[in-house]
């Protein structure tokens, strides 16, 4: 979808931070998890490099943006669960609309 509104983009570029920040807290409280967990200290440690090398791969983590390519990154955020429908508010309905039809077919 190469036809992103201005307003589509600006309110991406506003939000996405919002996103990753929380995002990331959400792994910040699955790692303190692991790290309060029974297992040694060695297994804790391995666990925990194992799982942020498989997070930092996530568009909730770290993206490369471009108009180009902000509905990919939505759809991923989506399948991901990074971000849900809600957080498409403000978004225009056709954009949305989109997302959703690619979620339902894919999701």
């Amino acid at each position: 979808m190469n036809d992103i509104s201005k307003s589509d983009w600006q309110l991406f570029n506003k939000l996405l931070p919002e996103w990753q920040e929380r995002y990331m807290n959400r792994l910040n409280q699955e790692y303190k998890r692991i790290l309060d967990g029974d297992d040694s200290a060695t297994n804790k440690f391995w666990k925990l490099e194992k799982r942020i090398k498989a997070d930092r791969k996530s568009p909730g983590v770290i993206v490369e943006v471009s108009k180009r390519s902000m509905f990919q990154i939505l759809l991923q955020l989506i399948l991901e669960k990074v971000i849900t429908d809600e957080d498409l508010n403000g978004f225009s309905e056709e954009l949305r609309d989109r997302i959703n039809d690619v979620v339902k077919r894919f999701g």
